[in-house]
């Protein structure tokens, strides 16, 4: 995918358009923002087509005791550290993954999928860690210390 600078996109309109029709997505860089991704609305409904049918297929899979096994049996070798999960943390995230990439499909609100894996990925990382899983697991002291507050 080619990169340009944020100016030459006003400065050369024309020859950007036609880098993105050639490669269906151009990164343009910015130094006082966030990049951005230029694509071509074909290449961005193949893409949303995509994840729709990746979500539907993972949806039907999970509707029958076979698929639902099958997902599971096969989670390790794209999320490998699920290992550090119990069976029913590991349901638990396919259902939220599932649920947030239907959301990243019907409702193009993608940053809860992403959440969902970073979330998931912090859990496995504690409990991968034995000191931090006791040390976050461990009974409170039984002192009230009143209510909180909402900031």
């Amino acid at each position: 995918m080619p990169t340009i600078q944020f100016s030459d996109l006003s400065k050369h309109s024309k020859q950007v358009a036609a880098t993105a029709e050639r490669f269906h997505r151009v990164h343009v860089k910015r130094r006082d923002g966030e990049d951005l991704f230029l694509s071509t609305a074909r290449y961005d409904r193949q893409r949303e087509e995509t994840a729709d049918i990746a979500a539907r297929m993972i949806a039907a899979l999970l509707a029958s005791d076979e698929g639902a096994l099958a997902v599971l049996h096969t989670l390790p070798a794209v999320f490998p550290w699920v290992r550090h999960l119990t069976e029913e943390e590991t349901r638990e995230f396919v259902q939220e993954l599932v649920d947030a990439t239907r959301d990243a499909v019907d409702l193009d609100v993608h940053a809860t999928l992403h959440r969902v894996i970073v979330e998931w990925r912090a859990t496995a990382r504690i409990l991968a860690d034995p000191v931090l899983t006791e040390q976050l697991t461990r009974s409170l002291p039984e002192e009230d210390h009143g209510e909180v507050t909402a900031p």
